[in-house]
């Protein structure tokens, strides 16, 4: 979604919003997300990917943009990790497929081949981890605002 649509979007919340409602952000964080192997409490770092951010950028220029206008009030900004967690390389390949596919980072052939390399041989209730951070803005409509 372009930037100017994304401003559509949060006018068009803000319409939709009474007074004092609440409208949550919650997205991905400009952070790079870490590749673990995971056995139990053991964490075996694997690589950092990299990720496009152009669709995050202009999605915090849009809510900045709402935000300067008045429409919202920015209440808290929450930080916090979540982790995606995988079976076998075929599932992360998979997941990164798509990520790929939608123009949200270039090709992580190498991470692939880290993954492969280091899971032979293949430990019992080994899991791969994405972990990535998520922010979260809890935004106010304010009371005399229609």
């Amino acid at each position: 979604m372009a930037h100017e649509g994304m401003v559509h979007a949060l006018h068009e919340a803000h319409r939709v919003l009474k007074a004092d409602g609440l409208l949550l952000d919650l997205r991905p964080a400009l952070q790079h997300r870490r590749v673990s192997l995971v056995a139990g409490k053991q964490w075996q770092p694997v690589g950092v990917m990299r990720e496009k951010f152009i669709d995050d950028r202009a999605a915090n220029r849009a809510v900045a943009r709402v935000l300067r206008a008045g429409l919202f009030n920015c209440e808290a900004v929450r930080e916090f990790d979540l982790d995606r967690v995988m079976d076998t390389t075929a599932d992360f390949q998979a997941w990164l497929d798509d990520f790929i596919a939608r123009g949200k980072a270039p090709s992580h052939e190498w991470l692939i081949k880290r993954l492969e390399r280091l899971q032979r041989p293949r430990r019992p209730k080994l899991k791969i981890v994405v972990r990535g951070a998520i922010m979260m803005k809890v935004l106010r409509k304010p009371s005399g605002n229609h």
